[in-house]
């Protein structure tokens, strides 16, 4: 992709989009791989006046996020749409037995890009969501979370959109240092897991 003039981009997902932004401030980035890529695409290209938005929530699924599409996306009019979901929509499943079946995931993330697509005719990055086996529960998630990765993967396909792999990109990076060292609880990202996702997504989207 080529970013563009006056390029307008937009943040959206879970809590690892989120990663403790101040949400009464809407120009507040959080503290993780969203605030990266801010400070890397700002410094490399400041000549484009390019605005960067965080509107990730934590504990958010792809429910949520058709929920508040409307003023949380479609009003901010971006010319590019960053979303990144999916691991609460397996996790809950374990966790507070409220189950979404892959179909209805992929039907609901599908509605978004269309509306999205229609509607702003933005271009789009998708990054599929992750989880490192750092205990039995992380393992037993992989039955319900690798079907919804295939689904993003779909549709990466099908909405011609940058696609950041970091189910794989965390596997590899497991293999160099424990699994804790990226994500503690398997889920949520250190520093350097944050820095791995921000690497991937520009290397995915300007290079």
């Amino acid at each position: 992709m080529v970013i563009n003039d006056k390029e307008i981009i937009l943040f959206q997902g879970d809590s690892i989009t989120d990663c403790g932004r101040n949400r009464e401030d809407g120009n507040d980035l959080g503290k993780g791989y969203a605030l990266m890529v801010a400070g890397r695409l700002q410094y490399l290209y400041p000549d484009k006046q390019i605005t960067c938005i965080n509107r990730g929530i934590g504990g958010d699924r792809v429910v949520e996020l058709q929920q508040r599409w409307e003023t949380d996306c479609l009003e901010l009019k971006p010319t590019l749409v960053s979303i990144y979901v999916g691991i609460n929509d397996a996790a809950r499943r374990y966790s507070i037995n409220d189950p979404i079946p892959v179909e209805q995931f992929e039907q609901i993330y599908r509605e978004l890009l269309t509306t999205t697509k229609e509607k702003l005719a933005a271009r789009i990055v998708l990054v599929e969501p992750f989880v490192l086996p750092v205990d039995g529960d992380r393992v037993m998630w992989r039955e319900d979370l690798d079907p919804k990765i295939q689904a993003v993967r779909k549709l990466a396909r099908e909405f011609g959109a940058a696609y950041i792999p970091l189910d794989g990109l965390f596997a590899q990076a497991a293999v160099q240092a424990p699994m804790e060292y990226w994500a503690a609880d398997g889920v949520h990202p250190s520093p350097a897991g944050h820095t791995l996702i921000a690497d991937a997504w520009l290397k995915a989207v300007v290079s």
